[in-house]
């Protein structure tokens, strides 16, 4: 039961992340002025976008030896 309420927890909070991510992206081609304004806002979004999937990567990683963990002990 809590594995399933954890899936969908952390599904909707990546979700909510990749769509905010989005939304800076689009606000920054969009309205930010100035090349050198754009570069720096974008080379913040690049490494918001290294952490965003380092943080599914450690998210899924975890999750998957837990389960094996869990059946070993069994």
């Amino acid at each position: 039961m809590f594995g399933k309420v954890k899936k969908v927890f952390f599904t909707g909070v990546f979700g909510i992340l990749y769509l905010s991510f989005i939304a800076q992206l689009v606000y920054v081609l969009g309205w930010v002025s100035g090349a050198e304004s754009k570069l720096l806002a974008l080379a913040a979004l690049s490494l918001e976008w290294l952490v965003l999937i380092a943080a599914r990567y450690l998210s899924k990683r975890s999750s998957n030896s837990a389960q094996h963990n869990g059946f070993r002990r069994r």
